[in-house]
């Protein structure tokens, strides 16, 4: 089995491949020191099982997961028990839990192996938007969105989020006049942002209210956000009623 180490700290991946490179089935084919290096690897290598550490520089070992696809197999390594149950939640085939001794790992390959010859079903990409999301401690909101375009990752300060629109399963996003669009849902992306930054003022869209310059009157019990850009989204009576209730807080 191909396997591809991602971990920041240069002693941990030592001590990883030392205890995997006692086992005559699994092949390294990558070590990585940050989130990207493990994005890029994993599209080029199209590696069997993913060794995936939860905290790492320029990407999280959960934005990671949410941009590598299904079809890998993920251990997490952590020294944080508490995304453990997180991490099955998302399908991982298990976690390592730091200082983990050769006898733990050879338990999650047993389990790795089972799950090959199983063919059991991989992950899905809402799971791993979910995994990160749940990841967060109450009140903590998400700062950046990540999104895979072919080999590139695109990483958006959520500050400089000008709307988000709902496309089926996929959400297209609006920032600094370009668009990308990603496989997770507009409630889904509701939830992780700052509601006190961003309002759905209508079913299909989710809008920073600092980026809106003005509202303009349509029918009858509608009406149109005018950004800063010029961009013109439509408002629901609902959505109405809570950007009036937002902005007098904020007086």
């Amino acid at each position: 089995m191909r396997a591809i180490i991602a971990d920041d700290e240069e002693l941990a991946r030592r001590v990883l491949r030392e205890y995997l490179n006692a086992h005559s089935d699994i092949e390294i084919v990558a070590e990585c020191a940050n989130g990207f290096e493990a994005v890029k690897m994993v599209t080029e290598c199209r590696p069997d099982v993913l060794f995936l550490d939860v905290q790492m520089p320029k990407l999280d070992g959960f934005e990671v997961l949410e941009l590598t696809g299904t079809e890998t197999a993920v251990v997490f390594v952590t020294a944080f028990d508490q995304y453990a149950m997180r991490a099955f939640d998302a399908a991982a085939v298990d976690y390592l839990l730091k200082p983990f001794s050769a006898t733990r790992l050879g338990e999650s390959l047993e389990r790795l192996r089972r799950r090959v010859i199983l063919k059991a079903p991989g992950r899905s990409v809402t799971e791993a938007v979910e995994l990160g999301n749940a990841a967060r401690v109450p009140g903590e909101f998400l700062t950046r969105i990540v999104v895979k375009d072919g080999a590139t990752v695109h990483v958006i300060p959520s500050t400089r989020l000008d709307y988000a629109e709902a496309q089926d399963d996929y959400v297209s996003l609006r920032s600094e006049g370009k668009t990308w669009l990603k496989q997770q849902t507009i409630t889904s992306l509701e939830a992780a942002l700052d509601p006190q930054r961003f309002l759905r003022l209508h079913r299909s869209y989710l809008v920073n209210v600092d980026r809106v310059a003005r509202l303009e009157p349509n029918t009858k019990d509608t009406w149109i956000a005018v950004l800063a850009d010029n961009s013109r989204i439509p408002v629901s009576r609902s959505g109405y009623s809570r950007f009036t209730t937002l902005a007098g807080s904020r007086r």
